[in-house]
């Protein structure tokens, strides 16, 4: 596996790749949303960006990026008007987003000049970077960069009628996902012979399937016609074939949650009563020429979030192989289980994985892991030092990551 950062502007450095040399893209940009008042932040992506991603890439490539959801239809307007086909939209749940709403009530009485009287208090447990509460009503921090962090704040009463009017009126929802765009580089001819020429122009379904656990495992004695488990087939049997490694791969991905998992239905799938006909193939998909009554299936019951992808929560994502000086820098990190499981799904083995915003790294980071190559291209010198150490860490790459 080899990696390659470059320092610099995307919009430089990219002109340095040669034509159609880049398997696939996998990147996670700016959301053009002024985030923690950050001059990088202030727009998505412009089509000349993606234009020279377009070129880079291999024709039939994938590329897959991350937005806001504020600022989806920004983004992946720019990367169709770059040339790109739109192929799906991938959404990412997560239950650790934190709502940035103002209290109207608050702002009210607060430009009244008016003092709010304190008649409770609350506490929120959570984790959180050292000092992060700093000036809240009162906050228990314990030592450490990234620490168990117990917030204790006050409830306060609205002091005017117009506070009162309003109370428990906000200006925001909590977050709890983001889309990701699905594009592909467009090719002429037909997928098949694009794949055997580039090695590009499909996902790697079999690669992301969603693992199969507890009352999902196939049971003996049940017959299923399709050769892979979808959204309901809980049961799988055909002679002289395995099992598939699980169901097929959706677009939506969660990070299991409880507050999440909380949110899907108990779903029961897969049942099938006794006598059921069977349709053969060639059958009268409509009569009954088909195969003859069909055994019973016992369905699986459950939340229906199995059915969905769940990238592994791992709290040491963001610092893990890196000296003290260099953690916690970049503020936006993806999971890395969660790049890995993109790597997977769009790049063929051998296969390199260019970013062009790489931050701290986390793209490369999941192709050491995944056996990819990588080029990531990244403004910020600091976050590069950070990038280089998270993958040379991963792959065992010491030394062997090339910085330019």
């Amino acid at each position: 596996m080899k990696a390659t950062l470059m320092v610099g502007d995307c919009r430089v450095r990219l002109a340095e790749l040669a034509d159609a040399s880049i398997d696939a893209v996998v990147s996670d940009p700016p959301y053009g949303l002024s985030f923690m008042g950050r001059a990088w932040d202030y727009d998505v992506p412009s089509v000349d960006i993606w234009r020279e991603v377009c070129r880079v890439l291999k024709p039939g490539g994938h590329l897959v990026a991350f937005f806001g959801s504020r600022t989806y239809h920004r983004g992946t307007v720019a990367i169709e008007d770059a040339g790109f086909e739109i192929r799906d939209q991938l959404m990412w749940l997560y239950g650790s987003g934190f709502p940035k709403s103002m209290d109207v009530s608050k702002a009210i009485d607060k430009a009244a000049g008016a003092e709010r009287e304190v008649i409770g208090q609350y506490t929120v447990g959570g984790t959180a970077a050292k000092g992060k509460h700093k000036g809240r009503a009162a906050a228990i921090v314990d030592e450490g960069s990234a620490v168990g962090c117990t917030q204790i704040l006050n409830i306060t009463a609205p002091a005017t009628d117009a506070a009162r009017q309003w109370q428990g009126w906000g200006t925001a929802l909590k977050p709890a996902h983001e889309p990701i765009c699905l594009a592909r580089k467009p090719f002429s001819g037909t997928v098949a012979a694009n794949v055997l020429e580039h090695g590009t122009g499909a996902i790697n379904v079999d690669a992301c399937r969603v693992a199969l656990t507890g009352d999902d495992t196939p049971r003996a004695g049940n017959t299923e016609r399709s050769d892979s488990i979808g959204y309901g087939a809980a049961t799988w049997q055909k002679s002289g074939t395995t099992p598939p490694a699980g169901r097929w791969p959706a677009n939506i991905l969660h990070d299991g949650s409880d507050e999440v998992v909380e949110r899907f239905p108990m779903s029961t799938s897969g049942a099938r009563a006794a006598g059921v006909y069977g349709i053969a193939a060639g059958g009268d998909q409509y009569g009954r020429f088909g195969c003859g009554p069909m055994p019973a299936i016992e369905g699986s019951e459950g939340s229906a979030a199995r059915f969905f992808y769940t990238p592994k929560a791992d709290a040491e994502d963001r610092n893990d192989g890196l000296p003290p000086k260099l953690r916690n820098r970049h503020p936006t990190v993806k999971p890395v289980d969660l790049m890995r499981w993109l790597v997977r799904l769009i790049t063929p083995p051998g296969g390199t994985v260019l970013d062009p915003f790489m931050g701290s790294g986390s793209t490369g980071k999941a192709c050491a892991l995944e056996g990819r190559d990588f080029v990531g291209v990244e403004l910020d010198a600091d976050h590069v030092r950070v990038a280089e150490a998270r993958i040379a860490h991963a792959g065992g790459l010491f030394g062997s990551v090339v910085v330019r």
